[in-house]
């Protein structure tokens, strides 16, 4: 038997649900039941009431957010290695540390940290609808954690003051994007559209065409009357967007765009965990309460 045959037989036998982020390997994406950014899974994962198991092809943050999310489900992380650099930077002491110096500030933090930093935030943002979470709030000043690129592209978007804490958090890939990759690839296709994520720097923004988050791409993409598109987000986004457009052409904007720790999740690694019911995410209660209400405020700014 196939591992992809054996794969569908253990999820269906466990009731298991397999999730998979835009940056995973092809083959797994195209196993999955569902494809998209963390917080559009971790909502599918709330809305798949007979699932009995999660298995989530992802990094350690967005397991973490589907265990806080669906409580009464099994979380699986198919690679304990798979872990998110940038939510490393952001520690609880670090968030105290900020605090002390602004106490009366919200703070806003990107998903993209781990739920004992979330459970010390007043709402949780993805990079989708960051804009409108930093509207929401009734401050002219805010801190926001930990994504030093993602806090500048809010910040010019509302005009409010948004301070990032740690003051350089970055995710290491996003930040491979070069402009003069950009205008090299744009030298041989003038008639391009640049798409890039806004956790790329200033300097990346500023030459696209659109910027947004990766769902918000696939959905521009799509909609758009644009044949070719260079995009700047980490490679795996492009299997995706080769599947919903066929007629249309993706070049990644930097050929090393690759997210190693997205990339630790593989269809072996995937049937392993499912057979054995391996890396079981759990998030300890009290921090899981004060998290989860970040998250849920989150789901109630309009995006």
């Amino acid at each position: 038997m196939e591992l992809v045959d054996k794969i569908n037989k253990l999820k269906k036998d466990k009731k298991a649900v397999i999730l998979a982020h835009n940056y995973q390997r092809p083959e797994v994406q195209d196993i999955a039941d569902y494809v998209g950014d963390s917080i559009e899974l971790s909502k599918k994962a709330m809305d798949e009431k007979d699932a009995e198991i999660i298995v989530f092809a992802a990094v350690d943050f967005m397991a973490e957010s589907a265990a806080i999310l669906n409580p009464e489900k099994k979380v699986l992380l198919p690679s304990a290695g798979a872990r998110c650099p940038m939510a490393q930077m952001l520690t609880v002491d670090e968030i105290k540390r900020w605090k002390v110096h602004y106490p009366l500030l919200p703070l806003v933090l990107y998903v993209n940290t781990l739920a004992s930093a979330k459970a010390y935030c007043d709402i949780c943002c993805t990079s989708a609808n960051a804009v409108e979470v930093i509207n929401s709030l009734n401050a002219e000043t805010v801190l926001f954690g930990p994504d030093h690129n993602l806090a500048e592209y809010v910040q010019e978007k509302t005009g409010k003051t948004v301070i990032p804490i740690p003051e350089r958090g970055f995710c290491p890939t996003h930040l491979l994007f070069q402009p003069e990759e950009v205008q090299i690839l744009k030298l041989q296709h003038p008639e391009a559209v640049v798409m890039v994520h806004p956790e790329c720097t200033a300097e990346m923004r500023k030459i696209a065409n659109f910027v947004g988050s990766t769902s918000q791409m696939c959905k521009y993409a799509k909609e758009s009357a644009a044949k070719t598109f260079i995009v700047a987000t980490e490679e795996g986004l492009l299997h995706r967007l080769r599947k919903d457009n066929p007629k249309k052409q993706f070049i990644l904007a930097y050929e090393g765009a690759v997210c190693p720790n997205m990339k630790l999740n593989t269809l072996e690694r995937i049937y392993i965990s499912l057979k054995e019911e391996k890396h079981v995410v759990t998030v300890p209660e009290p921090i899981a309460s004060k998290a989860r209400k970040a998250l849920e405020r989150m789901f109630e700014v309009r995006h």
